[in-house]
């Protein structure tokens, strides 16, 4: 495990900086993320993917049918995703279901990465608003290899700076901020129960793949596609870590 010396040298400018949460956020901003937390700009995104959702997939009863679930068992089945779906013969994310019932009903698939799909992905998560993160890696083969292979990708170091999300992430660098943000615990922060979330510092929807892009990007890394094997494991390997938290989307992120 990399100690804060090594990572404070491994980063351009010396963008890592330690201090206190006081240093991550200016009095400003602390104003608009409290506001923001009563009057969540995502909720009419989330609104506006339920008519998508109804529309595309034929709602929940499209949804519940195509997963091979009740639609009374539909939220706890919700929040125990990214899961192996036997009708995709994979372990896939909700987004990528949604893709999938879409083609079946003779519709052209949002991408991944497109607002609709965001907006969407986050409608059907919040149908398990309140349900406990029910993720099981150890379910079937499938999903212990994703799991696998989401902890090859969290660990592995890449990139001319040989970072990889661990660097960020690891006991002994949570809490300090980089670039006005506090490097959080994923599981403490339940990163797998709230998003897609409202990114303030994009003024959008964001979901969970997305975010590690941008993380992806940032850290001067090759990219990982969203929806692609490694990008899926990683999603289990992230989301195990909140099991047992409440999803509550949309969240908000700055």
């Amino acid at each position: 495990m990399m100690g804060k010396s090594v990572i404070l040298a491994s980063l351009l400018l010396g963008t890592l900086a330690f201090g206190g949460e006081q240093f991550a956020m200016s009095d400003a901003d602390r104003a608009l993320y409290a506001e923001l937390l009563e009057n969540n700009p995502a909720d009419m995104d989330v609104e506006y993917g339920g008519e998508l959702f109804e529309e595309n997939v034929g709602g929940e009863a499209g949804l519940a049918k195509f997963l091979g679930v009740s639609e009374d068992a539909l939220p706890g089945y919700i929040a125990g995703f990214p899961r192996y779906v036997e009708t995709l013969g994979a372990v896939s994310g909700l987004d990528q279901v949604l893709q999938a019932i879409m083609a079946k009903n003779g519709h052209e698939p949002f991408a991944l990465k497109s607002g609709d799909m965001f907006a969407m992905s986050a409608y059907v998560k919040s149908l398990a608003n309140g349900e406990k993160i029910n993720i099981d890696v150890n379910a079937n083969e499938p999903m212990k290899k994703a799991y696998a292979l989401g902890e090859e990708v969290f660990t592995t170091k890449r990139g001319g700076r040989g970072l990889s999300c661990m660097s960020c992430h690891s006991s002994d660098i949570i809490g300090s901020v980089l670039r006005t943000q506090p490097l959080p615990d994923l599981g403490v922060n339940n990163a797998g129960g709230t998003w897609p979330a409202y990114r303030m510092t994009k003024s959008s929807m964001r979901t969970l793949q997305r975010r590690f892009q941008g993380c992806m990007n940032n850290a001067l890394l090759a990219v990982i596609p969203l929806g692609s094997k490694e990008m899926v494991a990683l999603e289990v390997y992230v989301t195990e870590k909140a099991k047992g938290k409440a999803i509550a989307i949309p969240g908000l992120k700055r």
